[in-house]
């Protein structure tokens, strides 16, 4: 039960690290600003914030830079409702909110997101012009079935808030966990949101090693402001790697339960076999006096062990099917009944108590006939 409910943590283990986040961790630097004290106007917290960006940008080693209200993977939420102007006949409508950014120009590209049609943001995207925005890949599907999204109108929050037009559909993105398939998700920049927002995340990427770059990277944003705190500063893998901790710690705990089993199992299979022999060997005597092979012995050793590990496994998938349920919520993109976690675990016993057998029963195959019978 312990090494099926083991496997089943490493095959869901496995299966989420596979998913893509719909963007590349790789050497991404993250820094959250938070704005306090005199920053309250909205046309000053976007003018540091814009500066911030320019700045961060300049510092050597930087390769690409951009700034985005919410951090996916990073515990920041922030749901709207997205309607259609007009609704699409056949819209089904909101389940749940959309996740709403407002980023910089070149967020797109510095996270890697990748573009499915139409355009990216860029520096005609600004204030005072026309408003438009990015759809996921999810959302346009979901919402406009069958549809080209590009030049549909919606509005996010409000129904009677400002138009956007969708310029282009990017893809999917994890924003909560890689566990959940919450993946709709509108674009907006942020001179265009029709407020500002107090806290906003660097995404950087750069030549070499990141972590190097920290120092610079915060006397940059402190030089434009240097009341201004950056209460974060993580890298992307971090926070990857963090969304699974819960599960890597459980996974560690079985794996150590299961392959204590897994040792106790032979041991007692080796210990009920020898036993046995040794009480048994004047009936092996008789029998390899009386014509009986080595191989017909051999069998009939390995056949008791076997017998045994068939009704330990038969035991351990009954209780593994009732684990396995409790599991479920731990369990990312495969069954409580995955077939291959139990077809490899019974391999896995059956070779063990394989192995445990095998020595009982081949001191049973060298037992000398005449040796047993004149001992008795």
């Amino acid at each position: 039960m312990l090494l099926v409910s083991s496997g089943l943590l490493w095959r869901s283990l496995e299966r989420l690290f596979a998913v893509r986040v719909g963007f590349d961790s790789t050497d991404l630097l993250t820094l959250q600003v938070q704005t306090s004290g005199a920053l309250k106007d909205p046309a000053t917290m976007l003018r540091f914030f814009t500066q911030s960006l320019e700045a961060v940008r300049n510092v050597p080693g930087v390769t690409t830079a951009a700034l985005t209200s919410q951090l996916p993977l990073s515990g920041d939420i922030d749901l709207y409702g997205v309607h259609f102007d007009p609704p699409p006949p056949d819209d089904p409508g909101e389940v749940q909110g959309t996740f709403r950014y407002s980023v910089s120009p070149g967020y797109i590209e510095t996270m890697r997101i990748p573009l499915r049609r139409g355009r990216l943001f860029d520096e005609r995207d600004r204030e005072g012009a026309p408003r438009v925005a990015l759809i996921s890949e999810s959302l346009a599907n979901r919402r406009l079935p069958g549809r080209d999204a590009i030049g549909e109108r919606l509005r996010i929050g409000p129904v009677d808030g400002p138009l956007y037009t969708v310029i282009g559909v990017v893809g999917d993105v994890k924003q909560r966990s890689l566990a959940l398939n919450e993946s709709e998700a509108v674009y907006t920049t942020e001179a265009q949101w029709r407020f500002a927002d107090a806290a906003m995340s660097l995404v950087v990427r750069t030549h070499g090693d990141a972590a190097t770059l920290v120092p610079a990277l915060r006397q940059a944003i402190w030089s434009v402001d240097k009341d201004q705190p950056i209460v974060r500063v993580t890298m992307m893998d971090d926070l990857l790697a963090g969304t699974v901790s819960g599960r890597r710690f459980a996974l560690i705990l079985l794996q150590a339960f299961a392959l204590t089993a897994l040792i106790l199992a032979a041991a007692g299979i080796y210990g009920v076999l020898a036993g046995s022999v040794a009480e048994r060997r004047r009936e092996i005597g008789v029998r390899a006096a009386l014509g009986a092979s080595r191989s017909r012995i051999l069998a009939l050793v390995l056949s008791e062990g076997m017998l045994l590990t068939g009704s330990g496994i038969a035991l351990g998938l009954a209780g593994a099917l009732a684990a396995g349920q409790a599991l479920a919520t731990l369990l990312f993109g495969i069954s409580p009944l995955d077939p291959w976690t139990y077809m490899g675990v019974i391999a896995l016993m059956t070779g063990v108590s394989a192995i445990a057998c095998w020595t009982p029963a081949w001191r049973a195959v060298r037992l000398d006939p005449a040796t047993t019978l004149r001992a008795e």
